[in-house]
C-alpha cells in the first residue's frame, strides 16, 4: 500500500475586512508575535496589525523586513531573530517570496505561521513549500514544508487596493494549474483519487477565472472588492492550493519552466513569477501543438487578464539573452514533466509562433 502525506492549512478565512479577525486567530496560536514582511506590505498592514495584537493582548515583538529574497542567508537571519525574541506566532505579510521566506522560517523553527497576503500572485500563502532562490534572485530549488500555514488571511478590501499587474500575474500562474495539470497527466495519468481530486480542481481554476477573471480586474482598476473578485481570489489561493496539496506528485510543467528559465536573465528575473508563468501557458500550448483556433481563444483570455502575449511586451532581450532563458528552461527539472522531451529548436519555434500570433489579436 502506498503513503500518502497531504499537509493543509489550518484555517483560510476570505472576504472584505477580514484581517479584523487577527487578533483572535493569533490568540489562539501564541501571545508573542513577530511580523515579518516586504516594505510596501508592511506599511499597508502593520497599523491593523499593531490594532489587532494589541486588543487581543498579544505583543508585537517587532517589525522585519524579510530581506529581498526567498534565500538561504534570509532564512538562516530570520530564524535566528525569531528564536532570539522567543516568538511564539510569525505573523508573515506580502507576496510569494515574503511569505515563502517566512514559511521556511516557521518550518524550520516550529513556529507556526499567519499568512497575510497584499498582492493576489500566487498562491504562495497557503502552501507547505518554499520556492528558494540564490542571493541573486536565481532559481534554487523548490523546498517542501513539513507544515502548511496555521492561518491565511485573505483580504478581499486590502487586495483590492494592489496593483493590477499583481492580480493578472496571480490569475496566470492560476491558469497554470489547469494547462499544466492537464500536460502532466499525458505523462502521469491522474489514476489515484488525489490526483483526479487535484485534476478537477485544476479545472475549476480555469473555469472559475475564464467566468470571473476579467471582471476581478475591473474591481482592482476600482479599487473596490465585489463578487468576481472574490471569486477569483478563491481560484487563485484555495482552488489552486488543493491542485497543490493534492496532486501528490508532479503538477508543473513548462510554463513553471519558462519562468524558472527567466530568473536567469536580468531583465526578466524581478518582472513577476505569476505574470511569466502567464506568458510560459501560452508556450506551453504552443509546444502541445494545439491549432491556432485554440491558442487565440486562450490569448484573448489571457490578455483579459492583464497577461503578457509576447516577449516584446515582457523585456527587450538580445538573442544572448533569449538563449539563455531557452537553455535554462529546457533543462529546468519541472520541463521533465511534459509528455514528449522538449527540445531548444521546438522552444524557439513555440515562442516564435506565440508571437506571431499576439500580433494577430
Amino acid at each position: 500500500m502506498s503513503e500518502q502525506n497531504l499537509v493543509f492549512p489550518a484555517r483560510i478565512l476570505r472576504g472584505a475586512g477580514v484581517i479584523n479577525q487577527l487578533g483572535e486567530v493569533c490568540r489562539n496560536l501564541g501571545r508573542r508575535a513577530l511580523l515579518i514582511g516586504g516594505h510596501q506590505a508592511l506599511k499597508a498592514v502593520e497599523p491593523q496589525v499593531r490594532n489587532q495584537l494589541a486588543d487581543a493582548d498579544v505583543e508585537l515583538l517587532g517589525s522585519e523586513w524579510f530581506g529581498g529574497e526567498t534565500s538561504l542567508k534570509h532564512i538562516a537571519r530570520l530564524g535566528e531573530l525569531a528564536t532570539s525574541l522567543q516568538a511564539e506566532v510569525i505573523i508573515a505579510a506580502g507576496g510569494g517570496k515574503s511569505l515563502d521566506t517566512c514559511k521556511a522560517v516557521g518550518a524550520e523553527h516550529n513556529i507556526p505561521v499567519i499568512t497575510i497576503p497584499t498582492i493576489a500572485a500566487t498562491c504562495s500563502a497557503v502552501t507547505p513549500l518554499s520556492i528558494r532562490y540564490d542571493d541573486s534572485g536565481n532559481f534554487h530549488d523548490i523546498f517542501p514544508l513539513p507544515q502548511a500555514p496555521a492561518a491565511v488571511i485573505i483580504d478581499s478590501q486590502l487586495l483590492a487596493q494592489a496593483p493590477l499587474r499583481w492580480l493578472a500575474a496571480g490569475l496566470g500562474d492560476t491558469l497554470a494549474k489547469w494547462y499544466e495539470f492537464r500536460a502532466v497527466s499525458q505523462r502521469h495519468p491522474a489514476l489515484d483519487a488525489s490526483a483526479r481530486s487535484s485534476l478537477a480542481h485544476s479545472l475549476i481554476c480555469y473555469e472559475v477565472i475564464a467566468t470571473h477573471g476579467p471582471k476581478a480586474c475591473e474591481a482592482v482598476r476600482k479599487n473596490l472588492p465585489d463578487y468576481h473578485l472574490d471569486q477569483a481570489l478563491d481560484a487563485i489561493f484555495t482552488f489552486a492550493g488543493l491542485t497543490s496539496l493534492m496532486s501528490n506528485g508532479a503538477h508543473a510543467a513548462a510554463a513553471h519552466a519558462i519562468y524558472e528559465g527567466f530568473t536567469f536573465c536580468d531583465k526578466t528575473r524581478e518582472y513577476g513569477h505569476g505574470l511569466l508563468v502567464g506568458y510560459g501557458n501560452l508556450c506551453l500550448l504552443a509546444l502541445e501543438n494545439r491549432s491556432d483556433e485554440e491558442l487565440r481563444r486562450e490569448m484573448a483570455l489571457a490578455h483579459q487578464c492583464g497577461v503578457p502575449l509576447s516577449l516584446t511586451a515582457i523585456a527587450q532581450l538580445t538573442e544572448e539573452e533569449l538563449g539563455v532563458i531557452v537553455r535554462e528552461s529546457v533543462h529546468a527539472p519541472d520541463m521533465e514533466n511534459m509528455a514528449e522531451p522538449v527540445t531548444e529548436a521546438e522552444l524557439y519555434q513555440a515562442i516564435a509562433r506565440v508571437e506571431t500570433l499576439a500580433t494577430t489579436l
